[in-house]
């Protein structure tokens, strides 16, 4: 007989089948509900990870993940990630800047221009050309 790596409470184990009857579900999310109810019905970790080919260590991964937070661990976690370097209030004020008219002898606002003028009028405290044109092309922003 198999040793059974975890007992799902009656509710879990029904919010999972119903769950995975629905059809539509993230790859993920399936593989994940579908290893906790395969070691709830008595699958060693070894036949899960073959089953969805991969190495025991993530089954073990999952089941500790249950265990610790339930069924919250079948989504992934939001990552935090690296903040924005400028909020809406300084994209804005930039974008206005290259709205405005061009300096003295130039036709247009060049991206070094913009760069040079954001960090000269106090807007943020360094900016670089290239920073300048991908919040230019995330506003909409075309004419440069």
């Amino acid at each position: 007989m198999k040793k059974q790596h975890i007992k799902l409470t009656e509710t879990d184990e029904r919010y999972l089948t119903t769950l995975l009857s629905k059809g539509q579900l993230p790859a993920r999310v399936f593989r994940r509900a579908s290893a906790l109810l395969q070691l709830h019905q008595g699958a060693s970790f070894t036949s899960v990870a073959q089953t969805f080919q991969i190495v025991p260590q993530t089954v073990s991964r999952w089941r500790d993940a249950y265990l610790e937070t339930g069924l919250e661990f079948l989504d992934d976690r939001r990552r935090t990630g690296r903040p924005p370097l400028f909020d809406g209030a300084e994209r804005a004020k930039l974008t206005a800047l290259a709205c405005s008219a061009a300096p003295a002898g130039r036709a247009k606002w060049s991206l070094r221009l913009l760069a040079d003028k954001a960090v000269e009028l106090d807007l943020c405290q360094q900016i670089s050309h290239s920073q300048v044109s991908v919040i230019l092309k995330k506003t909409g922003f075309i004419r440069i």
